[in-house]
């Protein structure tokens, strides 16, 4: 483990994360996706850009929702782990 690390995250552990993807993922995704909350922004001259954010029960459903938004067609841009569920 490196000096880094949250010595607190686990594999199996509820987490909160921010998920960023290139593109609109419209809305009604949100069921299928463990309802995240889903936010899009928009500037000038660059891609679209959708946020997903909220909780996933573990290592392996955070897996699963990336390769789903994979599946759809969406570049990942990045995921941000925001802490364990309190």
């Amino acid at each position: 483990m490196g000096d880094n690390a949250d010595p607190r995250l686990s594999l199996d552990g509820r987490a909160t994360y921010r998920i960023t993807l290139q593109g609109l993922l419209d809305l009604s995704w949100a069921d299928e996706l463990g309802n995240m909350r889903i936010r899009h922004t928009r500037q000038a001259g660059k891609a679209p850009i959708t946020t997903l954010t909220g909780e996933v029960t573990d290592q392996a459903a955070l897996t699963g929702l990336l390769n789903f938004v994979y599946n759809l067609g969406f570049p990942l841009i990045s995921v941000t782990y925001l802490g364990e569920r309190k």
